[in-house]
């Protein structure tokens, strides 16, 4: 048995979305039979982003588990001869059977594009969004800089999303107008999500347009209410561009805005299997939910012990967040007092 991973492009045009659907043809769909008419045997592919009806993608990544003995590297020539010319595989690899597209810690990053003029072009109709109100790019940049960094992004998902936390951290978001009359909103972060780009966009077009001044996207951020935030910009105007997932571990995660300041020191995560979480500063609200996310995320990484402490003392022994329940372990001679959070289910794995 082994792993391959696939570097996936598609139009999706024609397609309901990525995820196999009962009411339409997906990606996935076309995957699971195209793989399985060429390797003899069943195959159903696991993605990494299920992007929606309509959206296409420039690099989506899946992985599939195959018993055939077909060079990894060799597989996405074999693949495209058998796939619509909407859809290819950009490159193939063989990965560790461990290896998992959706629980990698990587980098997304997506385009939308707003075709903005008084009239149409019909050959950007499938691409972009058309806006014939004249957008200030100058103002969405201006709004679009208080997105930017760790924050509760609420207002930006679908009321009905599944996240089991709605804290996320965007790296950059850039607004360029090219000469075409596009103006393409690239964001990077290290997950969105059900809707979060959309809404992100047909926000900053609300700005572009003068409904909204740049600020008042910060007090969307800050209310975490889906009412607050401007209309799901259209699907075709969205294109996954690419996941860069990390090689090698962060020394560092921080994050940092009006509620909380935090480190994560991984530096001794692969030498020595520790991981230390100092707060320094949190809303007492915000509290369980960032040491239950940041533990996690630092199990996930690879942590056998990781250690905790609040600046501003407020946790104890026997607290339990998600699968980890708090045993204090020393005080500093600053008074500074250490935790260690202990699986209380070590035999699940955790998701």
């Amino acid at each position: 048995m082994k792993r391959v991973k696939l570097v996936v492009a598609y139009d999706g045009t024609n397609y309901c979305g990525w995820q196999l659907q009962q009411n339409g043809v997906t990606i996935e769909e076309i995957l699971n039979r195209a793989l399985s008419e060429l390797l003899k045997e069943p195959v159903a592919v696991i993605g990494a982003s299920r992007t929606d009806s309509g959206v296409h993608a420039l690099g989506n990544v899946a992985v599939f588990d195959t018993e055939n003995r077909m060079p990894g590297d060799k597989v996405c020539f074999a693949l495209n001869q058998r796939l619509p010319k909407d859809i290819r595989i950009q490159s193939s690899e063989e990965v560790p059977l461990s290896w998992h597209p959706r629980k990698q810690n990587c980098v997304k990053t997506y385009e939308y594009k707003i075709l903005n003029r008084k009239m149409e072009i019909p050959t950007q109709r499938l691409y972009s969004h058309f806006c014939y109100w004249p957008l200030n790019e100058e103002n969405m940049r201006k709004a679009a800089s208080f997105l930017l960094g760790e924050h509760d992004f609420a207002s930006f998902c679908t009321v009905k999303h599944q996240a089991e936390d709605t804290v996320r951290t965007i790296y950059a978001l850039e607004i360029v107008r090219g000469t075409d009359d596009v103006i393409t909103i690239r964001i990077s972060g290290n997950g969105f999500l059900y809707n979060m780009v959309r809404i992100i966009a047909g926000t900053l077009m609300k700005v572009g347009m003068g409904v909204y001044p740049p600020e008042h996207v910060k007090e969307i951020l800050d209310a975490r209410d889906r009412q607050q935030a401007g209309q799901t910009a259209p699907a075709c105007g969205l294109t996954l561009v690419s996941l860069d997932y990390e090689t090698k571990l962060r020394p560092e995660i921080t994050g940092t805005n009006e509620d909380w300041d935090y480190v994560l020191d991984q530096r001794e995560v692969e030498t020595e299997g520790n991981a230390w979480l100092t707060v320094r500063r949190c809303r007492s609200e915000e509290l369980f939910r960032l040491l239950k996310r940041v533990i996690h995320q630092a199990a996930r990484n690879g942590a056998a012990r990781i250690y905790v402490t609040d600046r501003e003392d407020r946790i104890c022994a026997g607290q339990v967040y998600g699968y980890y329940e708090l045993q204090e372990i020393k005080t500093e001679d600053n008074g500074t007092r250490w935790f260690m959070a202990e699986n209380t289910i070590p035999n699940v794995e955790k998701p």
